[in-house]
């Protein structure tokens, strides 16, 4: 059975708002977690800064109905969906909702440069968020809501876009490329490569693996002959689609072409957006907070591809455009070669779809707070944005062997304290206790000391019994330290176990949906994991067209 076959006989079984049952919904927990971000990222998304550097957002559904029907009015002229398809190139569920869209409806976004094996887990979060978004939009306004992921494939970021990690029973492992790393080159041009180091990284996390048809996804994506680009995109096709979110492919010449003129505009008044850039950024300054995005002086948000010759090798790079030269390049510039960066993206797929909603993750949603000056300087509609959701996908069993530790999801944000935690908890009574005595012992005679020796008369200073006392307790420490490693070396399994348990909960001492791949997982338990991702992110979904206060 083909993952579109297995994933239509699961979606087949499900009713409309519910979520599938299988084996995976007792072997995993979806934990629903605060998006974070800096403390001007979570600044912005309370409200306690930068009202005015945002578009007004909807807080109900009836708010949410005027806001479509005045971006559906604003795109009234534009038939996108012809000019965007080869780079759509949808299928199934998702070509239908979004020729809904097109015919009489609206668009829900949100996307993601290329990672390795599709990323970090929050490109899947991202992306059935933005699915349960568009779900409840459509359930609330009666207006079809397709919802789309940007595939940045465009980006030149080739060190993020190489490696991922995943989580296994020695702990976290590390995917990465053989390269050779690229700068400023596009990853729709950059070659894969060999892939066998990483993909036996891969098949390592997967262990016994239930749904081959995952990997058989991976594998047909992920080739040596073909770019990280197109690979990133192929894979996020095939699992995206059958659920009915189209994926955009932002490399694709079709979007380029779509984008050309606009970009070109954005070039002719580069001068403007830039000191509107600047003037936004002393905002933020004089509010105490440092800019999501560095704005470089001299240089407009216009990327611009040349082919070079690099010591022989002839290569496509892309630079930005300085401002001195953006009126020569808007006139001269081959058509298809332009591109937006970071903060001019969003303003350019306003542009290119009906799009009523960007959800964005922490970062994204702190430099949307740079964007509406760029909007607002290029006299065009500054695009809405709204939080995206955030979750973990956990291993009921590794969730189990943490309570059972003992092991608080705190202590394994230190790359020791859970070691030295269970090391403890593993020593003998009768040495734990002798070493508790040895302390108080020590603490008393040090004190008794103290008082022998004071006074003006005193032989030694206070601070040379002190420095005594320091002295002692340290080498108690280092005599404790040696006794722990010991137990260490003689709980190597329950090490092991440690090691394990931090890869799954607390990878590099972050959240899991930041730092791990969602392969595995998926060829464990199956398709299923993603539409109860889906259904996880359907509270978030009420609150953002509803309010907070229907989130139950």
């Amino acid at each position: 059975m083909t993952f579109r076959d297995e994933l239509s006989v699961t979606l087949s079984k499900v009713e409309p708002g519910a979520s599938p049952s299988s084996a995976a919904d007792d072997a995993l927990q979806i934990r629903r977690v605060p998006l974070g971000g800096s403390a001007f990222s979570q600044a912005l998304q309370q409200g306690r800064v930068g009202g005015s550097w945002y578009a007004p957002r909807p807080v109900t559904p009836a708010a949410w109905a005027a806001h479509i029907a005045a971006v559906r009015e604003s795109m009234q002229q534009t038939d996108w969906l012809t000019a965007l398809a080869p780079a759509f190139a949808t299928t199934g569920a998702a070509a239908e909702r979004l020729a809904q869209a097109a015919a009489r409806g609206v668009v829900v976004t949100t996307g993601q440069q290329p990672g390795l094996f599709g990323g970090p887990t929050y490109t899947w979060t991202k992306a059935l968020g933005a699915l349960a978004f568009a779900n409840e939009l459509e359930r609330q306004t009666g207006v079809p809501v397709a919802p789309v992921f940007w595939a940045a494939s465009d980006d030149a970021d080739w060190a993020e876009a190489a490696v991922t990690h995943v989580a296994t029973a020695r702990g976290l492992l590390t995917a990465s490329l053989a390269g050779p790393a690229t700068e400023g080159v596009a990853l729709s041009d950059v070659p894969l490569g060999s892939l066998a180091a990483a993909r036996t990284v891969l098949a390592a996390a997967c262990g016994s693996t239930a749904h081959p048809s995952v990997l058989e996804l991976v594998d047909a994506a992920y080739v040596p002959h073909a770019t990280i680009g197109a690979a990133y995109v192929q894979l996020l096709r095939a699992l995206l689609e059958p659920l009915g979110i189209a994926v955009l492919d932002a490399s694709h010449p079709a979007l380029r072409m779509a984008a050309d003129g606009f970009l070109r505009r954005a070039l002719k008044q580069a001068p403007a957006v830039h000191e509107a850039l600047r003037a936004r950024v002393q905002e933020v300054e004089q509010a105490g907070f440092s800019p999501q995005v560095d704005v470089v002086d001299g240089l407009s948000l216009v990327f611009r591809t040349q082919t070079v010759d690099r010591q022989g090798e002839v290569q496509r790079e892309r630079e930005r455009v300085p401002l001195g030269d953006a009126s020569t390049a808007a006139r001269e510039a081959e058509r298809g070669t332009l591109g937006a960066n970071v903060l001019l993206r969003p303003v350019l797929e306003r542009s290119l779809l009906p799009t009523v909603s960007y959800c964005a993750g922490p970062g994204e949603f702190a430099y949307f707070a740079q964007v509406e000056p760029v909007a607002r300087a290029l006299g065009v509609a500054v695009p809405v944005v709204t939080p995206r959701f955030a979750c973990e996908v956990l291993e009921s069993e590794m969730l189990a062997r943490q309570q059972r530790l003992g092991i608080a999801d705190a202590d394994l944000r230190d790359p020791h304290a859970a070691e030295r935690l269970v090391a403890r908890s593993q020593l003998d009574e009768t040495v734990a206790d002798s070493m508790e005595r040895l302390r108080v012992a020590l603490e008393t005679q040090v004190g008794a000391m103290r008082d022998v020796v004071a006074g003006d008369d005193a032989p030694v200073a206070d601070e040379v019994v002190q420095g005594l006392a320091r002295d002692l307790s340290h080498r108690i420490d280092r005599f404790e330290r040696r006794v722990l490693s010991g137990v260490k070396r003689l709980e190597h399994e329950t090490m092991r176990d440690v090691a394990a348990i931090r890869a799954a909960v607390r990878p590099n001492g972050q959240s899991p949906e930041r730092v791990l791949n969602l392969v595995p997982l998926l060829a464990r338990y199956g398709v299923s994991v993603l539409e109860r991702i889906r259904e996880a992110a359907v509270p978030h979904a009420r609150e953002l067209v509803s309010g907070p206060h229907v989130s139950a």
